[in-house]
């Protein structure tokens, strides 16, 4: 079937590490999805809601090369298959299991990829997926910040996590399209920018604008500009690593999922601090410069925003990045969905994962008891009002989907997958994290740290 505009939203699954890899951060386990997740997928089907970005936990799935336990992964994906949601699935989220270590490992893209391509061939009716969320976070955070995992602060793990990352990602897509020719990659990607404070700034705050874009550039095989090959090539990236993502060719397999928070956008001064710069641009601004420099049909992958003292304050970010959607739509960029992210409150983001305090972050469309919240309440509404209307009035592109049929759900022939691959060519349109809370910025940060 073809599938119009998407409304999402997703269960949170970040798992990394912090304490020098000694402790894991593992936010199903926080939020109670282990236990509630067949109330969860309930609370999905209320509002209306058809697709789900959902993943299931690498560390306690993935036991070692070509080792796997798969029983939670078989209950969720068959639960979801039940009540017709369409996981939009994602493989890796900011960790990796024990056995592996960190991103700094070498060995991890080509692992990964094997365990993709095994996900795919053990459920064949999943046809959308982000391999690798986030990329240009996890890398930042867990390579320059030394926040997670390797917790390394300099220029050289941030790349080396961020060549590692990619290359997992490009491998991953290669080994899914084996098994499923007709799948679909959403790449979430959190959607950047950097504000000179002044004069002096400019340069410092060009040079993040320029590496913003660094994963993507690489994932899609687009030629870095002469500093970021230089600063790559200094930083530990082989001319061989490099020409490795020139030569890849599967955009038209790719939409780019754009995240926006209001800690998205960032104040660069000249002493090379960073700081939040609240929302300056917003989402539509920042959206039309990434999709002028892929080219590629866009998707709303994640924002919030604290419930605040009222309950208006989640409500009216819902409405403002829903009026930039629109915005986006209106001025000729094929977008495709928009997301809620997540269906329930998140734990620990106001210290970004770094601490585990047991803090409830107010960010969901549910509570942690899985009642309703005010944004929720009006997410339903948002999408009953619009989702007959955009179908009619859609500049956007319409996405050749198999949307999972319930229990008598039976995946479509190779050849049938084969032929719809042939007359797909999503990639060629050519144009027309968390909430603000008590803590740090989300933002990535300068070489080295705070």
């Amino acid at each position: 079937m073809a599938a119009g505009f998407i409304f999402a939203t997703g269960v949170e699954n970040s798992y990394p590490t912090i304490r020098s890899g000694t402790h894991r951060v593992d936010e199903m386990e926080k939020c109670g999805h282990y236990t509630h997740w067949k109330r969860d997928f309930e609370c999905v089907v209320e509002l209306g809601i058809e697709f789900l970005r959902y993943g299931p936990p690498i560390h306690t799935t993935w036991l070692g090369p070509g080792r796997y336990d798969w029983e939670f992964a078989d209950l969720t994906f068959a639960e979801m298959k039940r009540l017709r949601i369409m996981p939009m699935v994602d493989l890796c989220h900011f960790g990796v299991p024990d056995w592996i270590g960190n991103f700094q490992n070498g060995d991890f893209p080509d692992l990964f990829a094997i365990y993709a391509r095994d996900f795919a061939a053990r459920f064949p009716w999943v046809q959308l997926y982000t391999p690798v969320n986030e990329m240009f976070i996890c890398a930042t955070f867990s390579g320059r910040n030394g926040w997670w995992n390797e917790q390394m602060t300099s220029d050289q793990g941030f790349v080396t996590a961020l060549k590692h990352l990619v290359k997992a990602n490009v491998l991953a897509m290669q080994a899914i399209l084996e098994v499923r020719p007709d799948a679909l990659f959403i790449q979430s990607e959190s959607s950047e920018y950097f504000h000179a404070s002044s004069p002096a700034a400019i340069k410092l705050a060009e040079t993040y604008n320029q590496q913003r874009f660094l994963t993507l550039d690489l994932n899609y095989g687009q030629r870095v500009n002469s500093d970021m090959y230089e600063f790559l090539m200094d930083n530990g990236m082989t001319r061989d690593e490099y020409h490795f993502f020139l030569n890849q060719h599967l955009r038209r397999h790719c939409i780019m999922g754009t995240d926006y928070y209001f800690t998205n956008e960032h104040r660069v001064y000249a002493d090379g601090r960073v700081t939040a710069s609240g929302e300056v641009f917003g989402y539509d601004e920042i959206t039309r410069q990434y999709h002028d420099r892929y080219q590629l049909p866009v998707m709303h992958t994640e924002t919030n925003l604290w419930e605040g003292p009222t309950g208006q304050e989640a409500v009216d970010w819902l409405w403002k990045q829903w009026a930039n959607v629109l915005r986006v739509r209106n001025i000729g960029i094929p977008i495709l969905g928009f997301t809620w992210y997540s269906i329930t409150d998140q734990v620990d983001w106001d210290s970004a994962l770094r601490e585990d305090n047991g803090t409830v972050n107010p960010l969901g469309l549910f509570d942690l008891d899985r009642n309703i919240r005010p944004v929720g309440k009006c997410y339903k509404q948002l999408i009953k009002d619009w989702s007959t209307v955009l179908p009619a009035q859609s500049h956007c592109l319409v996405l050749p989907l198999d949307m999972p049929d319930g229990d008598n759900a039976e995946p479509d022939s190779k050849a049938e997958r084969l032929r719809r691959h042939a007359v797909r060519n999503i990639g060629r349109t050519g144009g027309a994290r968390r909430g603000p809370g008590p803590g740090p910025d989300r933002s990535p940060g300068p070489p080295g740290g705070w």
